[in-house]
């Protein structure tokens, strides 16, 4: 008889309880986000469909800010290069808190994100650019489909996957981030401009000063706030895309706590920030981005230009395959099991939902087509509708799931001592077990007593009345 397997790891296995509730503390955020970045997104597309369009072109492109200091953009350039700042910001944050207390501080918790993550970006770019290249089109945008948009993924779980479980959306947000690091490299490294060395010199060594700071213990929106604003100007000027001065600035933030200390700098930072990351940064980027026309004949030649099509099919099959196959591959070749209560169709749902591109897939469209505006503005049209695609397909399979996921949400939430606590967390808790027996001894004698009204006695009677 084979011998059994022995320290075997579960993939997606039960979250600590303070990574649950952090999680649940980031998605009603991220959630909220997500429905005020969808009315954004619908508002931009009516208003560029609609005879007052002129006037969405006229203020997108209206320009503004100190020229002496290079800054003279529009608005649209300041939603995606300053505003975007901010979201980048939050997500190094959320990256950093991942490495140090998240699923990503252990190399073989890691594996699973990390491998989900980069086949998730792989097989879209792979899927755009073997349709582009069998249709004769540009290899240019081959990045557009490997981004995955959070805030609009949970807004989808929200309103269709309420009763999945925790650690199913930990993975999904735990991918993203890991996501949003691969895409923040790939904007880094192939779509930077020619280099002012220079100002990326001086860039550094206010980012060298930001850490020193930090590191110091200094304290004070008003020093940081202002070297914050600074070192984004030096980043955009630099040639460098002005959200990686975000990214930085984010990873540089302690996320672990120290003794006594109830939430991190880099936690209480994030949770200061991310509502105006959320709530407002990504929901104006959407409003100048999203304007594009989506007229009868512009839509059907979606599925007609390689380009175009190469976005669509990247964001709906290639993110789904990926991030499926990644997981799968992970439990395949690691030590690693998927968790019993879990099934493979749970995680191709979760999977489906990564095919929903949008913020960072528009800012990659624009960075990777900005000097043909027509064909930008249709991989701008190709993303709408392949992230579409991917949002209802994903609705399907969630809906198709709800059923087991709220049985196991419901075990997950269950809580019968009422101390706050999911009984779940506390099985191994001799003091659980004590007040557990104390309650269910309670509930039998309340129902002892029930069946005796039932039968016509009562305490002290001799028979019926």
């Amino acid at each position: 008889m084979a011998a059994p397997q022995k320290n075997r790891s579960v993939l997606l296995g039960r979250l600590p309880l303070p990574e649950r509730n952090h999680l649940a503390d980031a998605l009603r955020t991220e959630t909220v986000g997500g429905v005020l970045l969808l009315a954004a997104a619908v508002a931009a597309l009516i208003w560029a469909n609609t005879p007052i369009k002129d006037s969405y072109e006229s203020i997108s492109t209206f320009h503004l800010g100190p020229g002496a200091l290079g800054l003279n953009l529009s608005v649209q350039h300041w939603a995606a290069d300053g505003l975007l700042a901010v979201f980048f910001f939050v997500a190094g944050i959320e990256l950093k808190r991942e490495l140090v207390a998240g699923e990503l501080r252990d190399p073989k918790a890691a594996i699973l994100p990390v491998v989900a993550a980069l086949c998730g970006m792989a097989i879209p770019a792979v899927v755009y650019t073997t349709v582009a290249s069998s249709g004769g089109g540009s290899l240019q945008g081959w990045a557009v489909p490997t981004a995955t948009d959070i805030a609009f993924a949970l807004a989808v779980l929200a309103v269709i996957g309420t009763a999945l479980p925790s650690a199913l959306r930990a993975f999904l947000l735990t991918l993203a981030v890991v996501d949003d690091l691969f895409a923040i490299l790939i904007i880094a490294v192939f779509f930077t401009s020619q280099l002012n060395f220079v100002a990326l010199g001086f860039a550094v060594l206010g980012l060298a000063v930001f850490r020193l700071l930090l590191w110091k213990g200094v304290r004070g929106w008003y020093v940081y706030v202002p070297l914050a604003v600074v070192n984004w100007a030096l980043m955009y000027n630099s040639g460098v895309h002005a959200t990686i001065a975000g990214v930085a600035m984010g990873l540089m933030l302690r996320c672990h706590r120290h003794d006594g200390e109830r939430v991190s700098p880099g936690e209480h930072i994030e949770h200061l920030v991310r509502p105006l990351s959320a709530g407002l940064a990504v929901p104006l980027f959407a409003l100048f981005s999203a304007g594009v026309s989506l007229s009868g004949g512009a839509l059907s030649d979606i599925f007609r230009r390689p380009e175009t099509l190469g976005v669509v099919l990247g964001l709906v099959l290639g993110k789904a395959v990926g991030v499926f196959g990644g997981t799968w591959l992970a439990a395949r070749f690691t030590r690693a099991e998927l968790n019993p209560d879990l099934k493979w169709p749970d995680v191709l749902a979760v999977a489906s939902l990564a095919g929903i591109g949008f913020t960072v897939s528009l800012l990659i469209g624009e960075l990777a087509f900005g000097d043909d505006p027509v064909l930008s503005g249709e991989i701008k049209a190709a993303v709408l509708v392949g992230s579409l695609i991917a949002a209802v397909l994903a609705s399907i399979l969630l809906k198709l799931r709800d059923n087991k996921y709220k049985k196991l949400c419901a075990e997950e939430d269950r809580d019968e001592d009422q101390d706050g606590i999911p009984d779940i967390y506390e099985q191994d808790d001799p003091a659980y077990h004590l007040r557990m027996a104390a309650i269910l001894e309670a509930k039998a004698a309340e129902h002892r007593r029930r069946a005796e009204v039932a039968s016509g006695r009562t305490t002290g009677d001799d028979g019926p009345a």
